[in-house]
């Protein structure tokens, strides 16, 4: 079942690098008493996720804290050490969250998995974007197969 707004985000476990190596981090615990800006891409360095959806987050950072945005957070079904080197090749520095999904745990739990099989990919997440509050869905936006409109910062932006 695809999770819907009003619906409380499952609680799995994430990825991301820490200080000292890969750390893992609960979503409960990172969306507790925060409103977030989640959006997933189906895949790090791949070309509208680097060319148009991490950067429009990136650049509207400032604009999404102004709207009360607390954490700007990229997940992607990678582990953690690319989803790290994404964002360090992209300059992202500590302005949005990198979350490995690596296994793709999220996606699946949400009902929004993607089978990339056919171009060599397997299983990946959908690219969404959604505002958390305090771990509830309140705004979810899926694009639809190969389109990238309602998933966009520019897109949340204008509904925050």
């Amino acid at each position: 079942m695809t999770i819907k707004t009003g619906d409380r985000i499952p609680s799995v476990e994430l990825g991301r690098m820490g200080e000292k190596g890969p750390e893992k981090v609960k979503t409960d615990a990172l969306f507790a008493g925060k409103r977030v800006a989640l959006f997933s891409v189906p895949g790090a360095f791949t070309p509208t996720c680097s060319k148009a959806h991490l950067p429009g987050f990136l650049v509207n950072t400032d604009n999404l804290r102004a709207k009360g945005i607390d954490l700007i957070a990229c997940v992607a079904v990678n582990d953690a050490f690319v989803m790290d080197a994404w964002g360090r090749a992209s300059h992202v520095g500590d302005e949005i969250m990198m979350l490995a999904d690596g296994n793709g745990e999220l996606a699946r739990a949400l009902g929004l998995e993607l089978d990339a099989s056919g171009y060599g990919m397997g299983k990946r997440g959908k690219r969404f974007s959604m505002l958390i509050d305090d771990g509830v869905v309140k705004q979810l936006y899926v694009e639809a197969p190969g389109e990238f409109k309602v998933s966009s910062a520019e897109h949340m932006l204008e509904h925050l």
